[in-house]
């Protein structure tokens, strides 16, 4: 993994997006050693600001430590991916019925700005610039529900579930339908209707948990016992 010296006074951030960004992409992947001091040269950064990342995504789900091993990504299983995926369905198709009722235009605005770039992505047949925008969708969502709890809630799912939330676009025909379904949801809640922006959502979701199952099913690494 490489990447450009950070500038004075953003390392620590730099850091984070950098190791972030890298476990979406699979370039560290579950249960790869993270050393201090390779990460550190790798990133221009002094071992403080590598640590200060390490602990944030330690907070987030995605790296794991311990005093004897170190740091680690961290190996989520499959049934626990499952889980998180459950529990974020029944928040956000919370978030989406609240939205319907509470979103500003403003918020409807961001939604189809960001489904235009979902299109743009599919058209190039950019998976990971579709996850991202992707991830940029669900978050403006819950937001405009203005439902405090559900977000905070999210904010920890989301975080766990970052790398397989890309996985789950590579799914064979899944990213011409994601885009289909995510379209519905913001015309249910720009037409203010509850019961079908929170349908949409399950549906939605839905399809995302089978595809993560598939994923899963070909691609999905084995804990060590």
């Amino acid at each position: 993994m490489r990447a450009a010296r950070p500038k004075r006074g953003e390392g620590e951030s730099y850091c984070y997006q950098q190791l972030r960004r890298a476990i979406l992409e699979g370039r560290l992947v579950p249960g790869q050693r993270l050393v201090e001091t390779e990460l550190a040269r790798m990133l221009g950064a002094g071992r403080a600001a590598i640590r200060t990342a390490l602990a944030r995504l330690e907070q987030e789900g995605v790296v794991e430590r311990s005093p004897n091993r170190g740091a680690r990504v961290r190996l989520l299983t499959e049934e626990e991916a499952v889980e998180i995926l459950e529990a974020r369905a029944a928040l956000e198709c919370l978030a989406a019925r609240y939205a319907a009722v509470r979103a500003k235009p403003e918020d409807l605005r961001k939604l189809r700005a960001i489904v235009r770039q979902m299109a743009a992505c599919a058209r190039r047949g950019d998976s990971l610039g579709y996850s991202e925008c992707n991830g940029r969708f669900h978050h403006v969502m819950v937001r405009a529900s203005r439902h405090a709890t559900a977000q905070r809630l999210l904010d920890s799912l989301w975080a766990q579930m970052v790398r397989y939330q890309y996985r789950t676009v590579l799914a064979p025909g899944r990213l011409p339908r994601s885009l289909e379904e995510h379209r519905a949801i913001v015309d249910a809640v720009a037409a203010k209707d509850p019961d079908a922006a929170e349908a949409r959502m399950r549906a939605h979701l839905q399809a995302v948990l089978a595809s993560l199952r598939e994923v899963a099913r070909r691609t999905w690494p084995v804990a060590a016992p």
